[in-house]
């Protein structure tokens, strides 16, 4: 076990703030897209922008290192924070479904003021859905939760595959309808700037339109089953002591080989691949996102293994501090991406201005705020100002920060 593992003014296990604030940063990498950019230029960069040069690189690197990878590890600490909270609950004498089903309440309510007045890409909505869902789970056995884990995480598997093998016998009226959430058309892309770039009930809009498919179309079809799925395994690693550095560095280090490597291969596979059919939406739609799909999965367990090992060599140890201060206030972190991304790109009117290779470039800017800002505020605080207003309507109370 780390010696980080717990503070002495409170039983927080370290390891879990360490790699939520890795994770929470890491996000960054791909929302920045959709920030910026339309948001079909996230899962097809041949749909907006250039895709040359640095800017090739920089997409590259996001696809390669980020898009998926740090939203697997941030849906499996959600699953580790239900078994973690309803446990905690259940030593204090508290009612567990309570506790579970209040906090994913007023997660919904945070999560639906995100969407529909400031980013429509917002998770919140989507972790307390199926959060609702997954409160007996918390008393399986691990076995049993990461079996369910992979078949529920399959099934958008066996959707890409049904869909992508029988697109050459649609009839071509259905092809066009699929093709246009792929692509984006001149007129499509000129209204959309218009939009993004105009007054705040412009933007409101389209971003009620867009935040009520992805709630709806998206999350039936790909995101229910992602989440839903990660969480039940993020369950089972939290119990089964992976999250909490229980494991033998062995292990971790096995997973890092054995994991890892694979699967930074896959993914590159998969991108060759996807450049070689030129993004063409009969492929990369369906079948082409099967590589990064199963790939980001062995690659968030190879970051979480790699950081578990990095804390116990104590050789970054001012560096997984500030990741931990990052990590007590995730959900702070978040909303604040999102207040500070949408004020550039929405406020400022550069939402379709800015090429990719200066979007990494404000993401340091913004990591670097971030990191400054929670080592300021954790060490004169309990909890970031959202964790204090999500922790105070959970329980009714209000909550002290000190």
């Amino acid at each position: 076990m780390s010696q980080l593992t717990k503070t002495k003014t409170e039983k927080r296990i370290v390891e879990l703030d360490v790699i939520r604030g890795f994770a929470v940063l890491g996000i960054l990498l791909m929302n920045i897209q959709s920030f910026s950019m339309p948001g079909e230029a996230y899962t097809n960069p041949a749909a907006f922008g250039d895709l040359t040069g640095w800017n090739l690189f920089a997409w590259v690197f996001s696809h390669l290192f980020a898009d998926q990878k740090f939203m697997s590890i941030f849906s499996m600490l959600f699953g580790a924070s239900i078994v973690m909270i309803t446990d905690l609950a259940a030593k204090k004498g508290q009612s567990e479904g309570k506790t579970h089903y209040s906090r994913n309440f007023w997660l919904l309510v945070i999560g639906l003021i995100h969407a529909y007045l400031i980013w429509y890409g917002d998770i919140l909505t989507m972790y307390a859905f199926c959060a609702f869902l997954l409160f007996p789970a918390r008393k399986w056995k691990v076995k049993n939760l990461i079996i369910v884990a992979l078949i529920i995480f399959s099934v958008p598997t066996f959707i890409n595959l049904a869909m992508g093998l029988s697109l050459p016998y649609m009839p071509k009226e259905v092809t066009t309808e699929i093709a246009a959430g792929w692509d984006i058309s001149e007129d499509g892309l000129a209204k959309r700037i218009a939009a993004y770039q105009g007054d705040y009930s412009s933007q409101l809009a389209v971003r009620t339109r867009t935040a009520q498919m992805m709630q709806t179309q998206v999350f039936f079809f790909f995101f229910f089953w992602r989440i839903t799925g990660l969480m039940l395994l993020g369950m089972a690693l939290y119990k089964s002591g992976f999250f909490t550095a229980k494991m033998s560095s062995k292990f971790y280090r096995k997973i890092l080989l054995f994991a890892g490597i694979p699967s930074f291969v896959l993914v590159a596979f998969g991108m060759y691949q996807n450049f070689a059919h030129a993004w063409q939406f009969e492929y990369s739609m369906f079948l082409g996102g099967l590589f990064n799909y199963w790939g980001s999965l062995g690659i968030a367990l190879t970051y979480v293994s790699g950081l578990i090992l990095l804390m116990r060599s104590q050789l970054l140890t001012t560096f997984t501090q500030l990741l931990a201060n990052v990590g007590r206030m995730a959900l702070s972190n978040y909303l604040l991406q999102s207040l500070i991304c949408t004020f550039i790109f929405y406020g400022l009117g550069f939402f379709g201005e800015v090429p990719r290779i200066f979007q990494l470039v404000l993401v340091l800017g913004v990591w670097l705020f971030l990191i400054l800002l929670s080592r300021f505020w954790m060490q004169r605080f309990r909890y970031g100002f959202f964790e204090w207003l999500w922790r105070s309507l959970t329980k009714m109370q209000v909550v002290s920060m000190k």
